[in-house]
C-alpha cells in the first residue's frame, strides 16, 4: 500500500464517527494494515491494555485507537519509527518505573515512545493503566457527586 493511499484511508477514518464494534475492526484493521513491527507492537499493546483492565473500550477517534473507561486512558498511535502511547492525564500519574520518555514538558499528557525491537516492562505498563482507570473514576466520581451546601448558621444571642 502506498504512502498516499494509506494517508487517503487515514484522512476516511479520522472523519467517521463509529461505534465501540467498529472502533474494534477500525483497529484490528490499522494493525493488519501496517504489516510490520509497527503493527504488531500496536497489537501488544492493545492486549496490555486489556489485561491490565477488562472493561476498558475501544474507541476510534482523531483516526487512532482510543482506549477509555470513564474517560480517556490512553491512545495507541502509530508514526513511522515509534508507537505512541499517550496517556490523557499521564502528568498526574505515578511512574515509578520511568516509562513515560516522550511529551514530558506538558502539564497534563504524557506518553511512552516504544520503537523497533524495545522490550515493554508489562508489569508496570498495566499498573500505569490501573492507575489512569483509577483516576478517571475518581475524577468521574466528584464530579457526578451534589456539592452539599453547609447548614446556615445562627447566631446565638
Amino acid at each position: 500500500m502506498s504512502a498516499a493511499s494509506l494517508g487517503a484511508k487515514v484522512e476516511q477514518y479520522m472523519k467517521r464517527r463509529v461505534s465501540p464494534e467498529s472502533a474494534s475492526a477500525l483497529i484490528d484493521e490499522r494493525i493488519k494494515e501496517l504489516g510490520d513491527w509497527r503493527g504488531q507492537m500496536l497489537a501488544k499493546v492493545r492486549d496490555i491494555v486489556h489485561q491490565a483492565h477488562p472493561k476498558i473500550v475501544e474507541e476510534w477517534k482523531w483516526g487512532i485507537p482510543v482506549f477509555s473507561h470513564s474517560g480517556i486512558v490512553c491512545t495507541g498511535e502509530t508514526y513511522k519509527k515509534v508507537v505512541k502511547m499517550t496517556f490523557a492525564k499521564g502528568a498526574v500519574l505515578k511512574d515509578p518505573a520511568g516509562l513515560f520518555n516522550s511529551s514530558l514538558a506538558g502539564n497534563i499528557r504524557r506518553a511512552i515512545d516504544i520503537r523497533e525491537g524495545e522490550k515493554i516492562n508489562e508489569a508496570a505498563l498495566q499498573e500505569l493503566i490501573r492507575e489512569a482507570v483509577a483516576l478517571n473514576l475518581h475524577l468521574k466520581s466528584k464530579i457526578s457527586k451534589p456539592k452539599t451546601q453547609p447548614e446556615s448558621r445562627k447566631r446565638a444571642r
